[in-house]
């Protein structure tokens, strides 16, 4: 078939442990520790409990003594801003309820990260990687870590991400943040990770947890997942609640599993769905929602399905052109039909997505702030701004514009807010996604999810080659990224992105992908 050569547009915005030597960066030799539990998935730690080959408590144990070994020394990847000091206590109940015949849910004794913007009411901080939130203990948990709670995970620790979620400052480091620092990527340790979810990303492909759990608000979920080469969920906006989440934006945000395998991610989704009256958007989730997405993911799932190849962020880079051919012949012989589309919405939407961005930042902070009560390290938004022009570290590398553009907007019942919410919406609803899958009767879109990653570079920030989240992100809509294959030692993505609610659909098509091609492979911590 004809291949893809158009200009991309940016975006806007073990039991066992024994040793082995490897080079590393920080030393010319050092010693990477041999981790028996690599890969492993949620079903074998499962299995293992139950046929005692090993307790919760020496799986968390190995999990911490991974952190340490890989996180913390050796390559230190970073990834990784705080550890839960009751995880071990939590286990050791885990594996009394088991000795008594009791299971609490899907996750039962599964060491889970959470991206250090999701409120916990523990012993944990959740400080988004800012200093101005050092010490914020939240008063309740968070819609996702009450749910995953409930279904028996293990909250191991808090990732370090982007700061504020990469909504700060022109000429930002994705994985840096002033409390974390910077988060290296894992398979080329001088590589970025991408963000914000950068810490989740990398812990996962690291193998310093099972599942971790990241935000995304525009490609946040999909970019580290696929820079760190694992499986990412950006779910519908609605489909999981946003209560106790620092936000960005209420109209596109929502939190999201990140995996080594396709089922280990869809497990943990459906143990975090529900309606939550503190989110409105969970609302319109009510019929739409499954306790169980493992029902739909088959290995023939990609027969008979017709899918769009979303032309616009291809061409930039060739390599990632030549190995997105090569899906997409993978596609077509496991009975997939493939329809080009050139464009999904006018690019004036995504200058509207902004806009909306800006006035809901203001709205969401100030309210979460509010939350934290009387003890809150900072009051608002301007409160915000001072502590960063205040601090030694915080504007050290990039500065805070985007805070400050989001200062200086009215409330949410502003005419420019509204007006570009409504276009925005339409533009890349009813006038973008439904209407291009509505004329070409598609069951998915696909799109590389983004190039291979970077070097990391506080000077100069980012460098983005090219990225597909922005349609699927402004509509509010589901996509789900799975390897897709390897440059030079880097992994490369593949995103399936559909209607609102299509989470089944998308999760049979990347589950067949996923099984048919078996991409996935732990990073080596090279030194390039």
């Amino acid at each position: 078939m004809k291949r893809f050569t158009t200009i991309l547009l940016l975006p806007i915005i073990c039991l066992l442990v024994v040793s082995c030597k490897t080079k590393v960066a920080s030393t010319e030799t050092a010693t990477i520790p041999v981790f028996q539990l690599e890969e492993f998935t949620i079903e074998q730690l499962q299995k293992g409990y139950a046929n005692g080959e090993f307790t919760i408590r020496e799986v968390t144990q190995l999990y911490l003594d991974r952190i340490a070994a890989i996180d913390e020394n050796g390559p230190e990847v970073n990834s990784i801003i705080q550890i839960n000091p009751d995880a071990l206590a939590i286990a050791d109940q885990l594996d009394e309820a088991m000795k008594e015949g009791t299971l609490k849910g899907p996750l039962h004794g599964i060491p889970i990260i959470l991206k250090d913007n999701i409120d916990t009411h523990d012993k944990m901080e959740t400080t988004a990687g800012s200093r101005a939130l050092k010490g914020s203990h939240p008063l309740q948990d968070s819609w996702v870590a009450q749910k995953l709670r409930e279904a028996g995970a293990i909250l191991l620790g808090k990732a370090n991400l982007s700061e504020w979620a990469n909504f700060r400052g022109r000429m930002s480091t994705s994985g840096w943040s002033g409390v974390g620092g910077l988060t290296k990527n894992p398979y080329i340790l001088d590589r970025n990770p991408c963000g914000s979810s950068s810490g989740s990303g990398a812990s996962v492909s690291a193998n310093l947890c099972v599942v971790a759990i990241g935000t995304e608000t525009n490609g946040s979920i999909v970019c580290p997942s696929t820079a760190n080469g694992i499986v990412g969920i950006k779910p519908t906006v609605g489909l999981l609640s946003r209560s106790g989440i620092i936000p960005i934006s209420f109209t596109q945000d929502t939190p999201g599993p990140m995996a080594r395998t396709v089922r280990d991610a869809a497990i943990c989704l459906g143990t975090m769905v529900g309606v939550d009256p503190g989110d409105s958007k969970t609302a319109f989730s009510s019929g739409k929602y499954f306790e169980d997405y493992t029902q739909f993911l088959i290995e023939d799932g990609l027969q008979g399905k017709r899918i769009g190849v979303y032309k616009e962020p291809i061409g930039r880079n060739y390599k990632v052109g030549e190995l997105f051919d090569k899906a997409i012949d993978h596609l077509q012989s496991q009975g997939a039909t493939i329809i080009e589309i050139d464009k999904i919405s006018l690019s004036s939407v995504g200058g509207q997505s902004f806009q909306v961005m800006l006035y809901e930042y203001k709205d969401g902070l100030n309210k979460y702030f509010a939350s934290l009560g009387e003890n809150a390290p900072v009051k608002s938004l301007a409160d915000l701004i001072e502590f960063n022009k205040n601090d030694p570290v915080e504007l050290k590398y990039f500065g805070q514009q985007l805070l400050e553009l989001a200062q200086e907007k009215g409330d949410l019942e502003s005419p420019e807010y509204l007006e570009a919410l409504a276009t925005m919406q339409k533009g890349m609803r009813e006038e973008g996604i439904d209407r291009v899958m509505d004329e070409h009767d598609l069951d998915a879109i696909i799109s590389p999810t983004g190039s291979p990653a970077w070097k990391s570079d506080l000077v100069n920030g980012d460098a983005f080659h090219l990225g597909s989240s922005s349609p699927a992100a402004i509509a509010g809509y589901p996509n789900i990224t799975v390897p897709m294959g390897f440059i030079d030692e880097l992994p490369v993505g593949v995103s399936f992105f559909g209607r609102a609610w299509s989470e089944p659909v998308l999760l049979e098509m990347v589950y067949a992908f996923e099984q048919s091609t078996k991409h996935r492979k732990a990073p080596k911590f090279l030194e390039k």
